[in-house]
């Protein structure tokens, strides 16, 4: 019965015109009341910013609709490793290679473009909503993630005064992710850096910032220097009754994964942490060893599809650069 109820209330909040916010319901009143009463916000600049904001059944449609097929590993791969991104993010390295420079470790230079190619391209594909809409619909007419967005709003307005982000224009994704990095309005906060010294983080405009705070995001997750993110690997009989693959974990050592019977190659000590990662390529399973630094590219996305993506494409425009040069 419960789970009825939720269904039907869910479909009714799924099925609202796109209308401006009524800031008399209750739950607008309440984190209007927050806003206030906790972190100094004026009533009625809340009130008159919020009746601007504009529930739209496009972002609830799109937060809400079924999950499309799971691809596999090589459609995904290809959906990224294209000759045009490949030659994008060449020109991207060129353009701003002084700033990736003063990233004294290659590989997590190479990894933050891979992550700024697989995002947006390079900052062409970065999201047509205005972020206050995105995060208002979400917040007050989305009941299954309700508090984690109210919470990205109360973020994102703490960030407007911060940063001067004007939140009326500011656009993003769906779910209110922001800038060429795509970050959240937490994360924003918490990991954006001024790289350009200009007194504002900004990832709309600065890409140095935008360079610069997406290697801090990364080394604020555990990144280590000068440690490898991948390596291939064989699997003897391809029995993987010992592994346990069905978690994003660094499960497993370097010694532990050879003597199950995977072969690889790597400098790292026997004890270095390590996962088995088991993907799909065309015709057969396709085995990877994955290590701390790709452990932590899976917390900018939760997914080991998405890190081997930004592993390769970043290797690839390398490659395609040293290539060039001959």
């Amino acid at each position: 019965m419960l789970k009825a109820h939720l269904a039907l209330l869910l479909t009714s909040c799924l099925c609202l015109p796109a209308a401006a916010l009524d800031i008399a319901r209750p739950e607008v009143r309440a984190f209007i009341d927050e806003m206030h009463n906790t972190h100094g916000f004026a009533r009625d600049e809340l009130e008159s910013l919020l009746k601007q904001a504009q529930t739209q059944q496009s972002i609830l449609d799109a937060i809400s609709r079924p999950a499309e097929r799971v691809i596999p590993w090589h459609e995904y791969r290809e959906r990224f490793l294209t000759e045009t991104r490949i030659h994008q993010g060449a020109d991207f390295w060129v353009a701003h290679g002084e700033r990736l420079s003063t990233i004294a470790d290659a590989r997590l230079a190479t990894t933050v473009v891979g992550v700024l190619g697989v995002e947006t391209a390079f900052g062409r594909i970065t999201g047509r909503y205005r972020v206050i809409d995105a995060l208002a619909t979400l917040a007050f007419d989305y009941p299954p993630r309700s508090t984690f967005f109210r919470g990205e709003l109360q973020q994102f307005l703490l960030l407007s005064k911060e940063e001067a982000v004007d939140t009326q224009k500011a656009l993003g994704s769906y779910a209110g992710a922001m800038g060429a990095p795509q970050f959240i309005s937490t994360s924003y906060r918490k990991y954006a850096v001024d790289a350009d010294t200009d007194g504002k983080r900004d990832l709309w405009n600065s890409w140095d910032d935008v360079i610069g705070s997406v290697a801090n995001y990364l080394r604020r997750f555990g990144w280590r220097e000068n440690e490898p993110i991948l390596a291939a690997a064989t699997l003897k009989d391809h029995d993987l009754a010992a592994f346990d693959v069905s978690q994003i974990a660094l499960n497993e050592t370097v010694k532990s994964l050879r003597d199950k019977g995977v072969e690889f190659e790597t400098t790292l000590a026997d004890d270095a942490p390590a996962m088995l990662i088991v993907s799909q390529g065309k015709k057969d399973p396709e085995y990877r060893v994955g290590f701390n630094n790709f452990y932590v590219i899976t917390r900018y996305n939760r997914s080991t599809m998405y890190a081997m993506a930004v592993s390769d494409l970043g290797q690839a425009i390398q490659s395609f650069m040293r290539d060039a040069e001959r």
